[in-house]
């Protein structure tokens, strides 16, 4: 099995975020996408966290595809940091190919997360492309750090098969929603 794991608060999930697991679904050659709903990024203020229950049902219904899951499997498991998470799939599911989703803003700031260098030691990365972030990304602490390990888009498709530390950064079809906005734009309608 070959399966991308895409976490993120979700909050809220958005069609942006839908486009961005079919895409790696298919340009990634995985089997499935799980879509892990977070209870809450230990970078980001929680005071307009929705709960948990809440972000998960929303991004079920926004996912509906066969080969999209979406869990609260780190709330479930009571993990704040996602190497908690990657290291316990990596030894719990052997034989799965893994690939770490997520969108190249959260690559800007990848080098803050905890034990970054780990998780691109644990699986393989997709980084998928966000507007406006396209450059910083490519060139932020943790891409830099990485850039040996950057393999050509035209090899996304043997990214899962893949030793880690390994990543491409795929460019393709982006939507300009965005979590942060879609509030924003809630709360100034009150």
């Amino acid at each position: 099995m070959r399966i991308g794991l895409f976490g993120g608060s979700f909050n809220p999930a958005h069609e942006g975020h839908r486009l961005v697991a079919l895409e790696c679904l298919k340009r990634l050659a995985l089997d499935r996408v799980w879509v892990m709903v977070s209870p809450g990024n230990p970078l980001k203020d929680h005071s307009e966290l929705a709960p948990l229950k809440d972000r998960v049902a929303a991004a079920r219904t926004l996912m509906r595809h066969p080969q999209l899951e979406v869990t609260a499997f780190e709330a479930a498991h009571q993990f704040r940091y996602t190497y908690e998470t990657l290291s316990y799939l990596r030894a719990a599911e052997a034989a799965v190919d893994f690939v770490w989703i997520m969108g190249a803003d959260s690559l800007m700031n990848f080098d803050r997360w905890e034990r970054w260098e780990e998780i691109a030691r644990l699986m393989p990365l997709a980084i998928y492309a966000r507007p406006g972030a396209t450059f910083r990304a490519t060139r932020s602490k943790a891409a830099v750090a990485l850039e040996a390990c950057r393999l050509p888009e035209e090899a996304a498709e043997t990214l899962a098969g893949r030793e880690p530390p390994a990543w491409v950064y795929l460019r393709g079809v982006m939507s300009a929603q965005s979590s942060t906005a879609i509030r924003q734009a809630r709360t100034s309608s009150l």
